[in-house]
């Protein structure tokens, strides 16, 4: 339960946070990009500077990339931890053209803000923070102890996150961590997320001649990387849709029949997805409803294609070179390392004598299930619904976040909150990402309510 002083202290000043997320977001911290280093340790230092305001102490830690902040709340003696977890970070805002206004110049209008980095996650972290303000200007102190990490490569896989884990596992010791990098159901309609699928990313490399060649001197001689390519990746998939690799369902931990009746009775609104998808059909494995297909159901798909000439006008070559990149989705009891042998052996079979293969591992991640009945559980689901007006509905997600299984491994944790404050139509990842100003609003008040939530 939210006190009404604190709900009161949120809305009276709502709007200079609204302010001062306006400055987080115009900050171009693009972590994969070499030129945005000294915007992404901005950011951090943004992070470090709001969290000192309310009387945190820490440090910002270099890494070998980008840094990791990491700071803690005034000590309040015999109660419960509990650790934030976000990142600062965004995504590259390409291909700008498709920007109504400019990336990193957030715009607000018909109640969003438009930014990158605004729902992922710059605008979900920054309720917490906002939430410690809020307690603290009405109350004066906080009802628990809080440890806030928060770094800056989580969109290029968090490579040095895990050690930072294992030299501080002392410090981040906690009852809960809360992470908010997510979504609701639907806007209006919070959620909280107990299972995420998980990742194995590979890159394919095909090589051919030498060099480009003359494909009127050696057509029809050699093998063309390009097709090759092409033969292979039509073949990771049957005319049904599902996954032709051998022993790629294997290991799949089936759905329970109550999870089944849970997803039925939230169904997706098929015509306003495709609208919002700009398509006309949506797909996928047979037996499954969208919600089964697109959160708890394992996948793969080609996430990009190179090889050959593809600009203006005509360069009749075979190329020396082709190439893709291919990610799996996967689900409980599905190893990404087991995944990845099973897929280079069907590839490697599928190659000709001629050409070669190669792999490249990118990003990994097991996949995750969450104890929904657990008192830290309920205590988020009591806090979201303060904060939003209505009780939340338990999800399963199908995107990874691979710092989950990093907290589980070295922490010991598996009290872990994925509590989203954004909407599945925030176009995360996307040209004109957003985020509700009023989720922006109920994500401060059930932070807070969470922090007393946890206190009980």
């Amino acid at each position: 339960m939210l006190p009404d002083r604190i709900s009161s202290f949120i809305s009276d000043h709502i709007e200079d946070f609204t302010r001062e997320l306006v400055q987080f977001l115009a900050i171009p911290s693009v972590s994969t990009l070499s030129e945005h280093s000294d915007d992404v340790l901005s950011a951090a230092r943004w992070v470090f500077d709001q969290l000192e305001r309310c009387g945190f102490k820490g440090r910002i830690y270099p890494t070998e990339r980008h840094p990791i902040v990491l700071a803690r709340s005034p000590e309040v003696s015999g109660a419960p931890v509990l650790l934030i977890y976000g990142h600062y970070d965004v995504q590259p805002p390409e291909p700008l053209d498709e920007w109504h206004t400019p990336p990193f110049s957030p715009d607000i209008r018909d109640g969003f803000i438009y930014a990158r980095g605004a729902s992922d996650d710059k605008g979900q972290f920054l309720t917490y923070i906002k939430a410690v303000e809020a307690v603290l200007g009405a109350e004066g102190k906080l009802p628990i102890n809080l440890i806030v990490l928060a770094e800056g490569e989580e969109e290029i896989g968090s490579p040095n996150l895990e050690k930072f884990l294992v030299d501080h596992r002392d410090e981040l010791r906690a009852d809960a961590v809360t992470i908010s990098d997510g979504s609701q159901i639907a806007p209006g309609s919070p959620a909280i997320t107990y299972g995420l699928r998980g990742l194995s990313y590979l890159q394919i490399d095909i090589r051919g001649p030498r060099f480009d060649v003359h494909s009127g001197v050696f057509g029809g001689i050699i093998h063309n990387p390009a097709q090759v390519l092409v033969d292979m990746l039509q073949k990771l998939k049957n005319p049904d849709g599902t996954v032709a690799i051998p022993g790629f369902y294997d290991d799949v931990l089936g759905l329970e029949d109550w999870e089944r009746k849970e997803m039925v009775s939230t169904p997706a609104d098929i015509d306003a997805l495709m609208n919002y998808l700009g398509v006309s059909e949506l797909t996928g494995e047979p037996g499954y409803s969208v919600t089964e297909r697109s959160t708890a159901r394992p996948t793969l798909d080609i996430n990009g294609l190179w090889g050959g000439f593809s600009g203006e006008g005509a360069k009749t070559i075979i190329p020396a070179r082709a190439g893709a990149k291919v990610s799996m989705r996967l689900v409980p009891n599905q190893v990404p390392e087991r995944i990845d042998q099973l897929f280079m052996r069907f590839v490697k079979d599928l190659c000709p004598a001629g050409v070669s293969v190669e792999f490249k591992g990118i990003h990994h991640a097991d996949p995750v299930l969450i104890n929904r009945n657990t008192s830290r559980m309920l205590a988020a689901e009591r806090a979201i619904e303060s904060g939003f007006g209505k009780k939340p509905r338990f999800k399963r997600e199908g995107g990874s976040i691979p710092v989950v299984n990093l907290f589980r491994k070295h922490l010991d944790q598996e009290n872990i909150l994925l509590l989203g404050w954004g909407s599945p139509d925030d176009g995360v990842h996307s040209p004109n990402e957003r985020f509700c100003l009023d989720d922006f609003h109920r994500g401060i008040r059930s932070a807070a309510a969470l922090f007393y939530e946890i206190a009980r």
